[in-house]
């Protein structure tokens, strides 16, 4: 893996100097940093003794060094400490079982939230819906709850929250393959997800026609595999920052379809989907993406949008609604950035929501920005789901 991402990297000193240092970054998410040559250590000449020099040590207060993509939008601060949600905070994990004569497989941790709130009738009846949650690079499934607050509202509405995290012994990085031909046929890590999303629903009190799942970053390009491969176990789909599904295929690919998107996969790769499930079921799909987000550029965003009106086979006759709403003041309270969205409605429904976020980067929108990959400045990305999934139900 590290030595075509070497050849790559050392080709882009020809490169503008721009250009060289974002593909670097880039580069480093996906393979790691790339190893410098060995050091031929010289003799040390014999000297008289001397009492060796104490290292330095740093400040107890120093920042540590972060790793790349992780630096927040906002500098370093002390975070507050609030009071968790009054709900029950659960771990466990997933694990298959092993095959007749061969060993056991790879177990797939995952958090769970569970609201204190009393069910409502509705609940007590048919179940809590349950919303899935999967985490970007370099995240861990406990930041990304506490980033995007999504407990907090899950309190308030009653959802059941699952948060499946990528182990370290799978991607140094913990990101989601995405990329990888069979993962977005629906192997690899998606029959782990489907397994803990089974294992819970059987455990709990889980209205099966509500299950949800979204994602940011490769953890929206991972749900929307598992959508796409298990479209009747979700009632809705969301993607934020995401990348076009089917194409990649490889490290070097990845990055270029995060940088361009993939046009000439785009629909190709939904037909495939298609081939297979010939009576796939309608999928209401939400896109949040920022239109300053130099990882996942927003043409990923405009290439789903095409993926998304193809596998929901959105008639001629679509109406689509389009809205701007204003920012608010920067350095004020409560910052906002201005957004535009487009509803796609098929009757009574809106089988599509696109919401193209001005200023925000790659970074949960309305999130705690005292950790990375949050941005504070509304909209509130978190709510916008809910609000979204509310109206949705597998029929």
């Amino acid at each position: 893996m590290v030595k075509p991402a070497t050849k790559w990297l050392r080709g882009l000193l020809r490169a503008g100097k721009a250009q060289q240092r974002t593909a670097t970054k880039l580069a480093k998410v996906l393979f790691g940093p790339v190893p410098a040559k060995p050091r031929v250590r010289k003799a040390a000449a014999k000297t008289t003794k001397a009492s060796p020099k104490p290292r330095a040590r740093p400040a107890s207060n120093a920042v540590p060094a972060l790793a790349p993509f992780a630096t927040p939008l906002s500098p370093p601060r002390v975070r507050k400490r609030t009071a968790p949600p009054p709900g029950k905070w659960l771990a466990a994990h997933y694990a298959p079982l092993p095959e007749l004569g061969q060993l056991p497989g790879r177990r797939l941790p995952y958090f769970l939230y569970l609201p204190e709130k009393a069910p409502s009738a509705a609940m007590r009846s048919r179940g809590r819906p349950l919303l899935v949650m999967l985490h970007g690079c370099e995240q861990s499934a406990t930041q990304f709850a506490e980033g995007t607050r999504m407990n907090r509202l899950a309190e308030r509405k009653g959802y059941a929250v699952l948060y499946p995290q990528q182990s370290l012994r799978s991607h140094a990085r913990r990101c989601w393959k995405w990329y990888d031909k069979l993962t977005q046929e629906g192997g690899g890590d998606v029959r782990l997800i489907v397994g803990a999303i089974e294992q819970v629903a059987a455990r709990y009190a889980i209205d099966r026609a509500r299950i949800y799942i979204c994602g940011i970053s490769a953890g929206a390009g991972m749900a929307h595999i598992v959508a796409l491969n298990h479209p009747h176990l979700f009632a809705a789909l969301g993607l934020h920052s995401g990348p076009v599904f089917g194409a990649g295929h490889n490290l070097i690919g990845a990055l270029g379809v995060m940088q361009h998107g993939a046009a000439a996969r785009a629909e190709a790769a939904i037909d495939e989907v298609l081939a297979r499930q010939p009576a796939f079921p309608r999928l209401p799909t939400i896109l949040l993406q920022g239109l300053a987000d130099k990882v996942v550029r927003p043409i990923n965003q405009t290439q789903l949008v095409r993926q998304s009106v193809r596998v929901n086979r959105l008639p001629a006759d679509t109406v689509v609604t389009a809205q701007r709403l204003p920012g608010g003041a920067a350095g004020g309270r409560n910052p906002a950035h201005a957004y535009a969205l487009h509803d796609y409605q098929v009757g009574k429904d809106v089988l599509l929501r696109v919401a193209q976020v001005e200023h925000l980067e790659h970074a949960w929108s309305g999130g705690d920005a005292s950790l990375p990959f949050n941005d504070k400045a509304k909209p509130d990305a978190s709510k916008m789901l809910l609000d979204f999934f509310a109206s949705h139900y597998r029929r």
